[in-house]
């Protein structure tokens, strides 16, 4: 396993996405569990959550308690585990996806990702998304106070763009640590927010990195695929092609996964990338934490990078 740092904190260079455990089609609780267990046997050390990762209607935080109970019956030594939760977002009963950035929100909703972890202190604290009806300051001011109180050891924000980051890590300073936007091979759009992040020495943690991966004209149905979680809204069809089978021609010619070689193609983007795949199989964890070990060589990479797009 290789490691990169999140606030000064070593970290697995793969981490897990944990929202498929407790989403729609979510695997029951000894699956869940045993896919925990299963990243931390591989190394991993980043485990992300968030209150809002519940099904639809249901009360918040069932993934926060479900990462907490992982860690605490895992039989090996957990603390150097960084959790990172997030709060600022909700699932109500109709299943939409809902924004409330308020202060008295996000505090009210920190101190209850704290006692549903477990933990004295939140490792690290995201703000889920900007809430365009709140100053993004007003939001990023309760990430400072909770910071001051001791409550989160670091903060992180999500979903926002270069101006939003600019405007945090002047509040912030060193204390904002993370970046959590989507970016993949077939989702580019925060290539911009990647190098700021790489300029400024904050943590980019890549939600959905496996966005357009799990399926390509190569390949059709696989069970790997099937616990491979590529992020909400990917309706990639078996068959039908991707625009990416480099990647697929890639894996073939080193015998691995092509989710393997997506992950250690967004390493070698950058020494700020953190991927966070998600995953609902104990087997699949384990795939993605290969890709710490998988080194491209620079042509494979200009390879992909052609393919996807980069630079153009």
């Amino acid at each position: 396993m290789r490691y990169r740092t999140v606030g000064g904190q070593r970290v697995s260079a793969v981490g897990l996405g944990a929202m498929p455990l407790s989403i729609e089609g979510r695997p029951d609780e000894a699956r869940a569990m045993a896919t925990v267990h299963a990243a931390l046997d591989a190394g991993v050390t980043l485990l992300d959550t968030a209150d809002s990762y519940h099904l639809p209607g249901d009360e918040p935080g069932h993934n926060e308690r479900l990462v907490a109970r992982a860690l605490a019956t895992y039989g090996g030594d957990t603390a150097d585990v960084l959790v990172t939760t997030k709060g600022g977002r909700g699932r109500p009963a109709d299943g939409s996806w809902t924004v409330t950035g308020s202060p008295r929100h996000l505090k009210s909703a920190a101190e209850a990702s704290l006692k549903r972890l477990g933990v004295e202190a939140i490792g690290l604290y995201q703000l889920h998304k900007p809430d365009p009806a709140v100053p993004f300051e007003e939001s990023v001011g309760a990430l400072r106070d909770l910071l001051d109180e001791g409550k989160i050891r670091h903060a992180g924000i999500s979903n926002t763009d270069v101006g939003q980051i600019r405007r945090a890590h002047a509040l912030l300073g060193d204390r904002l640590v993370s970046v959590q936007n989507r970016y993949s091979p077939a989702v580019r759009d925060s290539e911009p927010e990647l190098r700021l992040c790489a300029e400024l020495g904050l943590a980019f943690l890549p939600w959905s990195p496996l966005g357009g991966i799990s399926r390509s004209s190569l390949d059709g149905p696989s069970p790997e695929d099937a616990g491979h979680s590529t992020g909400p809204g990917d309706s990639t069809l078996p068959g039908h092609g991707t625009g990416l089978d480099a990647f697929h021609a890639v894996a073939r010619e080193r015998g691995v996964s092509p989710q393997q070689v997506c992950l250690a193609w967004l390493l070698a983007r950058s020494p700020v990338v953190v991927p966070i795949p998600g995953a609902s199989r104990p087997g699949t964890i384990r795939d993605s934490a290969g890709a710490a070990d998988l080194e491209l060589t620079p042509e494979e990479v200009a390879r992909l990078e052609v393919e996807a797009g980069v630079g153009s």
